[in-house]
């Protein structure tokens, strides 16, 4: 009988100790996730954790387990990249300038402007216009007005009437027949500073260089960039140096 009694009481205790035990556990277990949840938490942030080195069996892994397995936060935007600085304006070398210079030398010394100066100017942006042209936008001087008759004289007699106009030389240039023919060396020079301005014989379709005797001189003739020249089929006289 007593026997019986201590069996039962063991028993219960067991059970008891079983119960407890199960009770303690069954909030762990009904946290823990499923092996489905899981993945689908790692591959609705596929991207991130895949660039963060996060594999979905770590994920899992350690989602199961219980531990935080939150995907890594997006880095911050990269700056803008800054917008590119305005290319300084090019300078023009030394050499270009003093070739600027030497191309006009005769028109630069008569006005006063030296190689150095000029070269200075050139070097710093700022533009030299040559000696005796006008500058652009300057007006030009208007035509004088035309003479009126003499008025007559007391007692029916007129004035005399003025001298006529003498003739132009005959060896004037005649007026430039196209936009790269001048009558003036100065607007060449202007039109072609770096190229060499020869007097072209619009006739014999020889050109002549500054300094020589039929320079500016023949009846036929304009002041052209040499470059302009050759185009038009003049040649260079054959007993001319070039300067």
């Amino acid at each position: 009988m007593r026997y019986r009694f201590m069996r039962r009481q063991f028993v219960a205790v067991v059970c008891a100790a079983i119960i407890g035990v199960v009770a303690a556990s069954a909030p762990a277990l009904a946290q823990q996730k499923t092996v489905k949840a899981c993945q689908d938490e790692w591959r609705a942030n596929k991207d991130a954790n895949q660039a963060a080195g996060v594999t979905e069996k770590a994920y899992v892994d350690k989602c199961r387990a219980g531990g935080s397995a939150t995907a890594p936060a997006p880095s911050q935007a990269a700056a803008p990249a800054a917008a590119p600085a305005a290319a300084a304006p090019a300078t023009k070398t030394v050499k270009a300038c003093q070739d600027e210079w030497r191309a006009n030398k005769d028109a630069y010394q008569a006005g006063g402007v030296t190689e150095k100066a000029y070269v200075d100017k050139c070097r710093a942006g700022q533009t030299v216009a040559i000696p005796g042209t006008p500058a652009p936008g300057t007006p030009t001087a208007s035509a004088p007005p035309a003479a009126t008759a003499p008025a007559a004289k007391p007692g029916g007699t007129s004035a005399a009437a003025p001298p006529p106009a003498r003739s132009a030389p005959t060896n004037a240039p005649r007026p430039a027949t196209s936009g790269n023919e001048f009558t003036a060396e100065a607007q060449a020079k202007a039109h072609c500073p770096t190229d060499t301005v020869v007097w072209a014989n619009l006739d014999t379709k020889v050109y002549h260089f500054s300094g020589t005797r039929n320079y500016g001189t023949t009846k036929e003739g304009a002041y052209m960039c040499e470059r302009d020249a050759l185009a038009q089929g003049v040649r260079a006289a054959k007993n001319e140096k070039h300067p």
